[in-house]
């Protein structure tokens, strides 16, 4: 089993270069299977979740390829599985979106029930509840997903909770589909946006991606031949703007786009964190004790529930008492019973946790609960006194691309053992 050992107490200092969306890519390359023909896809995180998705479309009859390090090539004429295989399919949570792209390409699908992190009830009727409403006939049993209709024929569908996965499911169900499709209550994060515009690029005709309201007009083939680049990752460079202010550093974040991060900037602003916002990048410095805050996690253009663990860090050291209120997930607070290991002073009651701030935070072994909870404890073994050790660094992997590499370049001293 790999781990991290971190030497603490260090001010990171200098530039990071965020990597391809995560959220987005994952999405991206089941989408590429709904086109006959080749594509492109530039700006890929190399991490985890992609990994085990290129296997996936590989088994499908997918032709896949790494023509350079993060640039994959996808050739999707040949597809002659729907089958998608159940230990691969059940690692990671959006391996549904091969639902909505095999339904639509092939009119059939069959995928394991989606695995991830543990964060609580996850469920997929809302997604269920869409492909019925198209045509299709849907069953889940044994620990699977089989989905199948003669034809796809639009529809108005409407969500009755905002859902990422659902909004990019039904999109990807929609766009071959016969007439018009109209998702109401969507969710509009930067990925969905970004799914819509590689759809578009290789013709589709989708209006509305990132409002309230999504149009999807069928047509009858998205042709290939085209290459497009993934939005740079909210997340990532949500992640470092982060690790600045709780370091009491410097980092100028490059290759992001400052629009999609207006919420954290404005909450570092209150926390007496100085940003400066240019425009393809954020640079982030503090030089003085937090201040104490609020943070209630909302769908975009909300405080991401992706980025609550982090700013969890920041709050555990701010002067005063700071309270989050998670609203997204049951079980996000995991990561709070190793921060306490270090030191914090938090009390977690139901999706509310209450947060004291502490002068500092001491080494100690920790474990990661999750994908950003890894990312936040990693955060607070930068900032503490002694040496951590980070156990299930795996988590981590599914989601940021070299992410040792690149704070060890901001100074961090960190070894994967």
């Amino acid at each position: 089993m790999e781990k991290f050992i971190i030497k603490g107490k260090t001010k990171l200092t200098g530039e990071v270069s965020i990597s391809g969306a995560k959220n987005a890519a994952i999405a991206l390359l089941p989408a590429a299977l709904l086109i006959d023909g080749v594509t492109t896809i530039e700006n890929v995180p190399n991490i985890s979740d992609v990994q085990i998705c290129c296997k996936i479309l590989k088994t499908l009859g997918a032709k896949v390829k790494w023509i350079e390090s993060n640039t994959l090539r996808i050739d999707a004429r040949d597809l002659d599985c729907t089958q998608a295989p159940l230990d691969m399919t059940s690692k990671f949570r959006a391996s549904y979106y091969l639902l909505g792209a095999l339904l639509g390409r092939c009119h059939k699908a069959e995928v394991g029930l989606p695995g991830g992190c543990n964060l609580g009830a996850r469920p997929i009727d809302q997604h269920i509840k869409g492909f019925e409403l198209l045509g299709a006939s849907v069953d889940v049993t044994q620990g699977k997903i089989a989905a199948k209709v003669k034809k796809l024929v639009g529809t108005t569908i409407y969500f009755d909770v905002v859902s990422v996965g659902a909004t990019i499911n039904l999109i990807l169900a929609s766009v071959l589909a016969k007439r018009t499709t109209i998702l109401t209550n969507v969710a509009k994060e930067p990925h969905i946006v970004d799914v819509a515009n590689f759809l578009n690029s290789v013709g589709a005709d989708i209006i509305g991606a990132g409002t309230d309201i999504i149009k999807i007009n069928g047509v009858d083939k998205l042709v290939g031949n085209h290459t497009y680049s993934v939005v740079p990752d909210q997340i990532e460079a949500g992640t470092f703007m982060i690790a600045a202010a709780v370091s009491r550093g410097d980092i100028l974040v490059k290759n992001c786009i400052p629009e999609h991060l207006d919420c954290l900037t404005a909450k570092l602003l209150e926390m007496g964190v100085s940003v400066d916002v240019y425009d393809d990048s954020i640079r982030v410095t503090c030089n003085k004790k937090l201040q104490a805050s609020n943070v209630i996690t909302l769908p975009y253009p909300g405080f991401p529930t992706d980025l609550q663990p982090q700013i969890g860090v920041a709050l555990c050291l701010a002067n005063g008492t700071s309270i989050i209120s998670e609203s997204i997930w049951d079980s996000r607070f995991q990561y709070t019973n190793e921060l306490n290991k270090m030191g914090a002073q938090i009390t977690v009651q139901g999706k509310t946790a209450v947060f004291e701030g502490v002068k500092g935070l001491t080494g100690a072994p920790i474990y990661s609960t999750d994908l950003r909870a890894a990312a936040a404890l990693l955060i607070a073994a930068i900032v503490a006194n002694g040496t951590s050790e980070l156990y299930n660094i795996h988590y981590i992997d599914r989601g940021y691309e070299h992410i040792e590499d690149k704070f060890r370049a901001l100074g961090a001293n960190i070894e994967r053992v």
